[in-house]
């Protein structure tokens, strides 16, 4: 398989000796700003908190998370409160659980004076394996796309969502530099707006042609204007190959479909839940209401509004052209070719 070399300036999430430095993304892109982090509590506020997201890479944060807390002490009591903690900051990505379910396997295997260095090893392995596997992906994701592609995109699904060049963005990149892709639509995503502040803020840093668009727009711009791809990442990919990902993902599942628009999920197969049947079994984080309420700290709504605010939905499968994944592409998506391509549930 060809690679490309593709290095990021400010990767999210970097060893800094028995700390953990993590990008602020709620700083971006205004400022580069990195946390200096050196507990499992910590590391849990930040997820929570936004500081940093993407499924991949709150696998990453997770297990570095956990090793952290063995710097404090080294029992299994303390090491399995800092992995409940973790596991309740986001519930939706299972990234996060596959994290952590690989770093108590580690702390079972090692217990001993050094075991907080065995842990931080082990983290340093899943970045580095997250890395390989980005690369992998984007370049099977690439070969889907034809010359001079224009394509959608949605929330963020790029280096700052991974330890690597991105999943869905991940793809554009590698097409772009082998010169398929003529432009690219972000959708911005509401509330956080990460396609806005994070996505444009990667494609342009790359100087890949691209325009925002609110979320609302998508699917006027595939009646009006040829689209070839919509792209997105994933949270949560189900048995049965339902996809959960950034709110707003099924309805532009939804308007792909009316316009005959190739919808291709890109994720690793840390991703895929093989112990959950279909998408109705993916818990859907609902986040403060107060998030939709209020843009850059002021209110947008009448004093007392109500309003809701599910993170995530869940696109089934039957609307997704194809998986891409490291280890190949599922096309179309249903259990039996899950199981071909990604083999044993984890």
């Amino acid at each position: 398989m060809k690679t490309v070399r593709i290095r990021d300036p400010h990767p999210p999430i970097r060893r800094a000796g028995r700390f953990v430095e993590v990008l602020d993304q709620l700083a971006l892109p205004h400022r580069v700003v990195y946390r200096r982090c050196g507990s499992s509590e910590e590391m849990a506020g930040l997820i929570r908190r936004m500081v940093l997201r993407g499924a991949p890479l709150i696998g990453v944060a997770a297990a570095y998370g956990y090793a952290l807390a063995a710097k404090r002490s080294s029992s299994p009591k303390t090491l399995e409160k800092a992995a409940e903690r973790l596991l309740a900051s986001r519930p939706t990505a299972v990234n996060l659980s596959w994290g952590i379910d690989r770093m108590r396997a580690t702390a079972s295997a090692h217990r001993g004076p050094r075991l907080f260095e065995r842990l931080m090893a082990e983290a340093d392995r899943i970045r580095a394996e997250d890395v390989a596997v980005n690369t992998r992906l984007a370049a099977h994701g690439a070969k889907l796309l034809k010359k001079n592609s224009t394509v959608i995109t949605h929330c963020n699904a790029g280096f700052l969502a991974t330890a690597g060049v991105g999943t869905a963005v991940g793809v554009v990149r590698y097409a772009f530099r082998e010169g398929k892709i003529r432009n690219v639509y972000a959708d911005e995503t509401r509330p956080y707006l990460q396609g806005s502040r994070l996505t444009m803020w990667e494609l342009m840093g790359d100087k890949i042609p691209c325009a925002l668009l609110t979320d609302s727009m998508a699917a006027h711009i595939m009646k009006t204007e040829r689209i070839d791809a919509v792209l997105v990442g994933a949270d949560r990919i189900a048995a049965n190959a339902d996809a959960a990902n950034k709110i707003g993902t099924y309805g532009l599942a939804l308007a792909a479909r009316a316009h005959r628009v190739p919808f291709y999920v890109v994720a690793p197969s840390s991703t895929f839940d093989l112990t959950i049947p279909d998408g109705d079994s993916i818990p859907i984080e609902e986040r403060d209401p107060g998030e939709v309420l209020t843009l850059a700290g002021r209110s947008i709504a009448p004093k007392g509004a109500r309003a809701r605010h599910p993170a995530f939905d869940v696109t089934p499968a039957r609307l997704i052209t194809a998986i891409v994944t490291e280890k190949g592409v599922i096309r179309p998506p249903s259990a039996s070719r899950v199981r071909a391509v990604l083999g044993k549930p984890r």
